[in-house]
């Protein structure tokens, strides 16, 4: 069900571990802003007080570029990497243009839901059945029931445990310190 470390984007790992680092020399910075490197501008602008808004809400913490990414690598820690992935797959599905929805459908299908699935998400009898039906006529909300029932999962259990994490708790001291 979980492929570990190596299931994380490369990008989103590197990503976490920079923020990590940089985070972590808030101790030695005196300005409320860290400069680092990104692949998408060349600068990555981090608010120290970032960490802290994390906090405040599950929605603020997969708002921000940042939390999302060490809470992928934080789940990728816990084995259970594919909530997000699936969560994730869902919003871009949800972009997908009419006439693809169907493979993409069937893509995510295959890949997150159906009893063999390679990355499984935990789904009651009955939300699955909902989704296999939406899935006769695939819409950009084919998904919802699943995806919904998912991220619940998460801000219920998974999200109380990230806030309590070492790096999480880690960061936040770091911030109010800063």
């Amino acid at each position: 069900m979980c492929r570990g470390l190596e299931s994380l984007p490369f990008t989103c790992l590197e990503r976490a571990k920079e923020l990590k680092a940089l985070f972590a020399s808030l101790l030695q910075k005196s300005d409320h802003s860290i400069t680092g490197h990104s692949k998408k501008d060349n600068k990555l602008r981090l608010n120290v007080d970032e960490p802290l808004k994390w906090k405040e809400s599950f929605e603020k913490l997969l708002s921000s570029q940042n939390g999302l990414c060490l809470f992928r690598a934080f789940l990728v820690s816990e084995f259970s990497e594919e909530n997000i992935a699936f969560y994730l797959a869902c919003e871009d599905y949800r972009a997908t243009k009419s006439s693809k929805l169907a493979a993409k459908a069937k893509k995510i299908y295959d890949h997150f839901i159906s009893s063999d699935a390679p990355q499984e998400v935990n789904l009651d009898h009955a939300t699955k059945a909902i989704t296999m039906e939406n899935m006769e006529h695939p819409t950009q909300s084919c998904f919802n029931v699943a995806q919904d029932k998912i991220y619940t999962l998460m801000e219920k259990d998974c999200y109380p445990r990230f806030l309590k994490s070492c790096t999480y708790l880690e960061l936040s001291r770091k911030a109010k310190t800063g």
